[in-house]
């Protein structure tokens, strides 16, 4: 089935609608939110959608399966997507995400 734009805008909504769901001091990952869309796009597709987010949309809770800042330089400036996470009590060494593990939501056992 050929990807087309009805579909690239209907899955950029959804992945914008996930990810404004991510709870204050939480994080999740692109291939979380994949899977949660139910593998329609791959974890790199959720990740392109992501570069796209409006303001309301906190694109900083979104990072790689191992707590990776990847994003960080599609943000104003580099340090900013750290920065933001740090404002939610987050502690970045190296930029990973520490105690990953611990601050990781899942939308497919989160969400209905």
């Amino acid at each position: 089935m050929p990807f087309s734009e009805k579909t690239n805008h209907n899955f950029i909504r959804d992945v914008h609608e996930v990810a404004k769901l991510i709870p204050w001091g939480r994080v999740t990952s692109y291939g979380a939110i994949a899977h949660y869309l139910g593998n329609r796009m791959s974890a790199r597709m959720v990740g392109w959608a992501m570069h796209t987010c409006p303001p309301d949309v906190p694109a900083h809770r979104v990072v790689n399966s191992q707590g990776l800042l990847t994003a960080k330089h599609h943000f104003k400036t580099p340090k900013t997507m750290q920065y933001l996470l740090e404002k939610e009590g987050h502690r970045i060494i190296g930029d990973k995400i520490q105690h990953f593990g611990e601050v990781f939501w899942n939308p497919s056992t989160e969400l209905p």
